[in-house]
């Protein structure tokens, strides 16, 4: 990992920080410190004026938490937009689908990308595969993302921990730079 300073283009991501997400539904969640940590980097971003952008889900799901003209759609107060922050809405797990995030991004000469959110293993990590395919060296904060447990297809019940730790795994180096609150905070 590097410790070089971060260029003023560094962007930071938040996704689908929502409440929804909270629904026990979705079952344990790993590192209930996720949002706060995020709060953290988002005030350094705004105290510094460096671009952010909240990326919020809409699902088209009749059963989802996520759904539109329900509670669980909405930003958490914490790292809730004010007003001037850009807000991305979307309908699937990648932020770039039917966006214009890219082009946003693109003009903005945004780089890296700072990435927070919920969940590692869906939003996060499909966000960051396809950032880091469209050349915007993503930075994923493992101490500002946060998995639930899965039920693999033999059944096996996965733990959050543990689907958190193989996403970032299966990102790092190749698709992200993993790193932490610490780390971040202390290159901007």
């Amino acid at each position: 990992m590097t410790t070089e300073p971060l260029p003023e283009t560094a962007t930071l991501l938040l996704i689908d920080i929502q409440r929804g997400l909270d629904d026990p539904k979705y079952g344990p969640r790993n590192n209930p410190d996720a949002e706060a940590n995020t709060a953290r980097l988002l005030e350094r971003w705004r105290d510094s004026g460096r671009p952010l952008i909240h990326i919020q889900h809409l699902s088209t799901s009749p059963t989802s938490s996520l759904r539109p003209g329900q509670e669980g759609v909405e930003i958490k107060p914490e790292v809730a937009p004010i007003s001037g922050e850009r807000v991305v809405t979307k309908q699937v797990n990648c932020a770039f689908i039917r966006t214009d995030l890219e082009a946003m991004l693109r003009r903005d000469g945004a780089t890296p990308l700072v990435i927070t959110g919920l969940t590692t293993n869906h939003c996060v990590e499909t966000t960051a595969r396809v950032a880091g395919d469209l050349g915007f060296s993503p930075i994923v904060v493992s101490d500002a993302t946060a998995a639930h447990d899965r039920t693999g297809p033999d059944g096996t019940v996965w733990p959050a921990e543990t689907i958190h730790a193989v996403a970032l795994t299966s990102i790092n180096g190749e698709f992200a730079e993993i790193a932490s609150t610490e780390d971040i905070l202390a290159r901007t």
